[in-house]
């Protein structure tokens, strides 16, 4: 009997065509095609190969939700010095499908006053599988399809000043939301609480931290997200970023264009990306 299909790609094949796949054990291979559709839980293998020309996130997103400060370390490099109080409910804002982004792909710093400051996020993403309303975080697990990497790439001026405290805005370019490189089932990962996130720009170690210190929990981001609200399957969740950002050093170490930013997440991969400036106004750049 084959194996469980746990570790999911899409693509776009050599022939233009957009499949989902079996991740390869090596870069740069050929990925075995998966008939059926991860959401609706028919995936299966199938005889053909074809190879990589690029790849997608693994996901196309019904609709993406954020978890802000949900990390101890992170909340005491910023917001506590700020003297805003440790979140008693867990912090949420959503982003707009425009903004995802594939691995690969260049992330855009806007064409904005102040876009300069331009910060990474490394976030452990939930993939939903199942509709859900009103779970416990007991039985909120069960809803999970699986795990990718996310990058919540903020503008943080626009984070702070776009109007009445609301941070959408500022999170919400073109690009903010690379996914990726693979979709890893909750059969890989039966508990998103032990896993290892680190960001590295150009090499070097920005953020190097465990799932452990988040405030609140996956499964308790899932109850307090599901509460009188259904969750549809192929929704995400950015659940938090550890301490290490750009805005929480002193000077800022804000992203520069032609930096490579990788977000990590032991036994996922890493999320590769670079920093390119973004084109003039009312230019949409292809994904």
């Amino acid at each position: 009997m084959s194996s469980e299909i746990t570790r999911i790609i899409r693509f776009v094949a050599e022939d233009g065509k957009t499949y989902f796949g079996e991740e390869p054990k090596e870069s740069g291979s050929q990925a075995t095609v998966l008939s059926g559709e991860p959401l609706q839980g028919s995936l299966a293998r199938t005889n053909e190969k074809r190879t990589i020309s690029k790849l997608l996130a693994p996901i196309v997103p019904t609709d993406i939700f954020c978890i802000g400060l949900n990390y101890m370390k992170h909340y005491e490099e910023s917001a506590k010095k700020r003297g805003i109080p440790l979140p008693d409910k867990p912090v949420i804002f959503m982003k707009p499908s425009s903004s995802l982004a594939h691995p690969g792909q260049d992330i855009l710093m806007p064409h904005i006053e102040h876009g300069e400051q331009f910060d990474w996020e490394v976030e452990l993403t939930i993939v939903i599988g199942k509709e859900c309303r009103n779970v416990s975080k007991e039985d909120a697990l069960d809803y999970v399809l699986g795990y990718t990497v996310g990058n919540d790439v903020s503008s943080r001026h626009w984070q702070k000043n776009a109007g009445a405290g609301q941070w959408v805005k500022g999170k919400s370019f073109d690009t903010f939301c690379p996914l990726g490189p693979v979709l890893v089932t909750t059969k890989e990962i039966p508990d998103p609480q032990k896993l290892r996130v680190i960001t590295r720009v150009n090499g070097a170690t920005q953020q190097d931290s465990e799932t452990e210190d988040m405030i609140f929990t996956c499964a308790q981001c899932i109850e307090w997200l599901s509460d009188n609200q259904t969750l549809l399957p192929g929704t995400v969740i950015l659940t938090g970023t550890p301490a290490g950002v750009a805005t929480g050093r002193s000077p800022p170490n804000w992203l520069k264009v032609g930096d490579v930013v990788e977000c990590e997440v032991t036994n996922i991969g890493v999320l590769r990306n670079t920093v390119a400036m973004a084109p003039e106004r009312n230019v949409r750049p292809r994904l």
